[in-house]
This record gives C-alpha cells, sequence and structure tokens, in this order.
C-alpha cells in the first residue's frame, strides 16, 4: 500500500524547501493496545529494580510507530505528499488499554528549487 514517506512528515506547518500547493485536510492513524499478562509480569519485575521499562518502553514505541505509519497510508489515499502539524496523542480507553492517535495535516508540495 502507497503511503507519504517519512521524510515529508513534520511537526511544524511548512516544509523547508517546498510550498504547500493544496491542504487535504486532517489524517489520522489510531492503534489500540493492551498489555499481555506477560508484558505486565515482566514490567513489574522491572519496576523493582527502577528504572526504564523496557518492556513498557518497547510496546509504546511499537503502538507510535504503527499509528504514524497507518496516518501515512491515510495521507496517501487523499493524494497527499506530505504532512504538516504532525502530533500524536495517547489515552487509556480502559485499564490496560490505550488508544495511541497519530495525526496532522495532509498536503501536496512542490519543490521550491
Amino acid at each position: 500500500m502507497a503511503s507519504v514517506p517519512a521524510a515529508m512528515v513534520t511537526t511544524t506547518f511548512e516544509l523547508p524547501g517546498y510550498t504547500v500547493t493544496r491542504n487535504l485536510g486532517v489524517v489520522r492513524g489510531i492503534v489500540v493496545r493492551s498489555r499481555s499478562i506477560v508484558g505486565n509480569i515482566g514490567a513489574a519485575l522491572q519496576s523493582l529494580v527502577g528504572g526504564n521499562i523496557t518492556l513498557f518502553t518497547e510496546l509504546c514505541e511499537k503502538a507510535r510507530d504503527d499509528a504514524f505509519r497507518l496516518m501515512l497510508q491515510h495521507a496517501a489515499e487523499q493524494g497527499a505528499n506530505a504532512v504538516i502539524g504532525m502530533r500524536y496523542d495517547a489515552n487509556e480507553v480502559t485499564d490496560g488499554i490505550t488508544e495511541v492517535l497519530a495525526y496532522g495535516t495532509a498536503v501536496t508540495v512542490v519543490s521550491k528549487g
């Protein structure tokens, strides 16, 4: 499936070296994840030692990456070749289940050069 290249995504509202020619609206990627019982036990053991709880860090990174990639696909489906104003949001849906949202504005851009 086609998607916008990750290099064409920015958290700002302009892409250096490019001019926005068309605004295609908000695009998003949503992922809902739950922690497994094995992950909870492993994380509980890591929390006894203190420091970074790598099992949860990996889960969060994977969820963000999946949401980001879905947003890129959604942007491409709208005809975009870039996304500006990109952000992440996360909410706990219920105990142990979290929604991760990646969103931004799908645009078409052309090189200034």
